[in-house]
Formats: structure tokens, sequence, C-alpha cells
């Protein structure tokens, strides 16, 4: 007899959560239970509009949905200005966190949300998706392998999209009292991520933000750069946007092999993705091209990234509720290094671009 799947609340209308909805009607182990909004109506077109089931609870409230026994575990997608407040309440209330990025305003409001997941006994896991495709797994094994690819010497990654006026004028992520980080906080949250997942989750020795920051005439960081480098001579760059073309890159370098993916947030697929790797690449006898072509490397999915998450969540927590397992600390913990660099770059770029040692 199969066992009865996570039962999930939303808490808000996001845009992004019309895609974790669907992620949540996809994954196997997990069921839309709840959506809440500040406006009873907007809950109801939402419910309507995103396939949750009749049986669905619709609230007029966040609370309403935290208060509900049937709740196993909350979805928070709302602006990251609102993440201390309703994650901390969804814990005390002995729900599940799976909450969007950025997670905090800074790594002295993630601590508050960590301390109450971990006090309560509630699994706590960010909404970086592409960190659930098949794809970062084979990856990692690419990274891993000193055979192939040696040791690491540089990353590079970059997210960036061309918003539009609307975006630029109405949007949460350029409003100082809701998202604050702005680009940093959306779109550089994943570069910052991509390079810790080449390094192994070392943080690095310090932080320098880069010169071209961009800021909005409400002072939100529209387009900013980092660099970052590590004891043993490692370094990292990215650079992340609002005003640039859709590119989603990374770059890893190593004495032996280059990894590079182009689409690593988003696959251009949703049921496939590539990335390619160079190894021990070298010229023609001519010099006039490559004797060692890169490989592309092609990793298929029966469910997409999103669904795959939450599958993962979910499972950690039945492993919870059902059999007493411990809280799995892998996922807050990449949560805080990502949180702790975020932090660093924008002390930087405060302080003038000074480095900042972490």
């Amino acid at each position: 007899m199969a066992e009865t799947p996570i039962q999930f609340g939303i808490l808000g209308c996001a845009e992004i959560a019309r895609k974790v909805s669907r992620a949540i009607t996809l994954a196997p182990n997990a069921t839309l239970y709840a959506v809440g909004s500040r406006s009873l109506e907007k809950a109801r077109r939402f419910a309507a509009a995103n396939g949750f089931p009749p049986s669905a609870k619709i609230y007029g409230s966040y609370e309403a949905v935290l208060d509900d026994p049937g709740v196993d575990a909350v979805y928070v997608p709302l602006p990251t200005s609102l993440h201390l407040k309703w994650a901390v309440l969804a814990a005390e209330k002995k729900k599940h966190v799976l909450l969007e990025k950025p997670v905090a305003l800074n790594v002295a409001e993630l601590d508050q949300i960590l301390e109450a997941c971990e006090s309560n006994g509630v699994q706590f896991m960010d909404g970086t998706m592409w960190m659930h495709h098949p794809r970062t797994a084979k990856m990692k094994e690419l990274l891993s392998d000193p055979q192939r690819f040696g040791q690491l010497k540089s990353v590079q990654s970059c997210f960036t999209y061309l918003a539009t006026s609307d975006f630029h004028e109405n949007n949460i992520r350029v409003k100082p009292d809701l998202d604050a980080l702005g680009a940093l906080g959306d779109v550089g949250w994943y570069c910052i991520r991509a390079i810790l997942f080449a390094v192994d989750y070392e943080l690095p020795k310090s932080v320098k933000a880069l010169p071209g920051t961009v800021f909005n005439e409400a002072g939100v960081l529209t387009s900013c750069g980092a660099s970052l480098l590590w004891e043993d001579g490692k370094v990292a760059t990215f650079n992340c946007s609002f005003q640039a073309n859709l590119t989603m890159n990374i770059t890893a370098i190593g004495t032996k092999g280059t990894l590079q993916v182009q689409d690593f947030v988003i696959p251009v697929k949703e049921d496939s993705a590539a990335f390619s790797a160079g190894i021990e690449s070298w010229f023609n006898d001519l010099v006039t091209g490559w004797k060692t072509m890169p490989s592309e490397h092609v990793v298929t999915t029966d469910l997409p990234q999103e669904a795959l998450m939450v599958k993962e969540f979910s499972g950690l927590v039945a492993d919870i509720k059902r059999n007493g397992s411990k809280l799995e600390q892998k996922w807050p913990t990449l949560s805080r290094k990502t949180q702790l660099v975020l932090d660093a770059v924008k002390v930087s770029i405060e302080r003038g671009l000074e480095p900042v040692e972490l």
C-alpha cells in the first residue's frame, strides 16, 4: 500500500509558486493540500489556475495555512524581507520549510530561521532547483575525477537576463522594502552556489566585488559581480544582472579538464540537459584546430528538476515524520555558505570594492 504523500501548503501566490505548484503535482510523494494569500479571492483564483485538487483548502491568510493540522510542509515564495517572520513561524507550527531563494537578507536572519527549524525538528531546504537535476550529479563526477579533470584552478559563473521596463518599475526584486538584495540575491545566488558546488563547498578566503556595479534609483542592485580567492590559489568570478541577455553559464577549469554548462539554472529542455567536457585538450600539429575535441554529455530525466527537488524534500520529511529520522543537515549548510558569500559581496560593494575576509 502506497504511503500517504506529504501535504503541502503554499504561502502566497507569487509567479514562481505556479512552477512549484506544478512540481508538487508531479512529485510522486507530495500533494497540493492548501494555499493561502492575503486575499481569499486571489488564493481561489491561484488554486483554480494551478491544478489544485477540489479538496484543497483555500485560505485568506498565511496564518490559516500554518494553523491547519493537515499541512505537513510549506513552500514559502514570499519576498525575502518576509522570510524571517514566516519561516520561523512555520517552524514553530511544526511545518517543514521549503524556502525560496535568496533565503534571507543576511546570514543573521538565516541563522534565526535555521535555529527555529532545528529546535522544532523540521526539515529546511532552499529552492535552488538545479541542484536536484541528475546532470548536477554527473558534473560532480567529472569535477571529482583526478584522472580526467585534475586539480581545480578556476571557476566562472554568469546568470543574466534582460528585464522589461515593467520589471524594473514594479517587480519585487527591485523594491528595497521587499527584496533589497536585488540582482545579487536573485540571479547572484545561483552564481555563488555554482561556484561553491565546483569547489566542493569550501568557503573562499576572501571576496571582492568587481567594478561596474549598477543600482536603480531606489538603491537596489541591478547588476554586479565579484571575484573569490582560496588559500590554495583557486580563483572564481561571477557576474549577475537584470540588464543583459539571458545567460546561465558555468566554466570550471582544472589542470587536465574543463567543464562547461550553458543552461545550468534552467535547462533549455525540461527532460534532458547537457554539459561539455574537454579532457587534456590541445591543438593539432599546424595549430589550425583542436586535436582533442570537447565531448557533450546529455543527461535525461523523467521528472523536471523542480519536481525532483520536491520529491527529495518530501522524502526527507517523510523519513522524519514516519521513521523519526534526524534532520538532513546538508541543505541548511549549503544555504548558509551561499548566504555567507552573498553577504561578503554586499559588504565589499558597500565598502567601495574592498576585499572582505571570510
